[in-house]
Parts: structure tokens; sequence; C-alpha cells
């Protein structure tokens, strides 16, 4: 069993595991020097982020902030907010923007990457008594609502993106209880995102970045 969450020592295991992602992607000690406030036209190093941050728009912008599975209500919210605001502010443009971080992340993957890594029984998420083997919350059903779940989303036009370092996380801790080389996990983990998922270099940038941009901030949980 894949054991991401249920670590003897969690909080030291995760920050652990955190440096040396950030060690892999340069951040090191030179992070501080690269906070520097920037005005929402900032200049990317990343120019294809930057133009899919761009298709933030309209009048009405909100983030919905999402660090844990949550039973899949990561997504809905999104489409609880479209629907509403569409009925309450009719004709009035609408963006709606979802970032799937840390625990959450397996909702971001395919059913590929829930099979092998066994994601259900990693993340504790379940589907009625039993692990979950696939994305259960790529489309969900049973509910009064349309077009719910992290793949419907994408489909009709909600901005979601990935943690790229919940990704990077993933692939140490995978590749440290398999015997695997985290670089090619990861690169496996970012290649079977849902369709249409942008990745992002981490989920906390990512909903920064949205509220630079405009945007409200709602914790989907």
């Amino acid at each position: 069993m894949l054991e991401f969450t249920t670590v003897p020592t969690p909080r030291r295991g995760f920050l652990g595991t955190m440096a040396a992602a950030a060690a892999a992607v340069g951040l090191g000690g030179s992070l501080p020097s690269r906070l520097a406030a920037e005005s929402p036209s900032a200049r990317s190093s990343n120019p294809d982020l930057e133009a899919w941050f761009g298709k933030i728009k309209g009048k009405h912008r909100q983030v919905f902030d999402s660090p844990r599975p949550a039973e899949g209500l990561p997504g809905v919210w999104p489409r609880v907010y479209l629907m509403t605001m569409a009925d309450t502010y009719p004709g009035e443009s609408i963006t709606a923007v979802l970032i799937i971080r840390h625990d959450a992340i397996p909702l971001a993957l395919n059913d590929a990457m829930w099979s092998k890594y066994k994601l259900g029984e990693a993340f504790n998420i379940k589907a009625g008594e039993t692990p979950a083997t696939t994305n259960i919350y790529a489309t969900i059903k049973g509910l009064p609502l349309p077009d719910i779940g992290v793949a419907e989303l994408v489909k009709t036009g909600v901005l979601v993106g990935a943690c790229n370092m919940a990704l990077k996380v993933a692939g140490l801790t995978i590749a440290k209880q398999t015997g695997g080389d985290a670089d090619a996990i990861h690169k496996e983990l970012l290649s079977n995102l849902l369709p249409g998922i942008q990745p992002v270099p981490s989920g906390v940038m990512a909903v920064g970045r949205a509220q630079e941009l405009g945007c409200k901030y709602c914790f989907a949980a």
C-alpha cells in the first residue's frame, strides 16, 4: 500500500518530502528573493501558464481552493457558483477557477494512475465501503446538478489547475515506497492529468495569482 497521508510523523514527513521536491525544482534558499510583489500584468517566465491565467475574465471571478478530496465537493462548488450567479445576474460574464493541490491531487489524475498506484487506498478515498480504484470524482452522478465532477467542469469552461509541487511530492513518495525513479514517476503523473487540466507550479501560487487577477477566494471543502 502506498501511504501518502498516514505516516508516523505526518507533518515532518510531508515537510521533508516537500523540501526535497523544492530542491528538485531549484527553489532552495533563494525563495525569499523571488517573492517581490508583481502587478496583475506581471512578466512571467512561463508564457503558456500566463496565457492560461489570462483566461480569467469577466465581471464575476472566483477561485476555489481545493487542498483535500472532501468527498468530491471540489467538483461541485464551481458548478453551483456558475449556475446561481448566472440565475441571479443573467447576461453577466463569469469565470470560475479550481485549483487542486495537496491531498486533493488524485482528483486531477486519470483512472490509469488511480489503478496503478492505488490512490484511493493511499488517500483514503472510498467508493462505498472500499477504496476507490478509479477517479470517482471525475464525473459525479446521482446529484440533481448537471456537469459536475472535475472532468465535467473542464469540459464546460471552468479553469482547473493541478499543483505540480503536489505531483512531485507524490512522485517522490511513490518512488520511495516502490523503488522507482521519482523523476520518471513525476513525468508519468503529469502526462496522466485529466484532459484540459493545467499544471501550475504550486497550488498556493496559483490561488494567489488568481486573486491578483480579480478572483474572490473560496475554500472548496
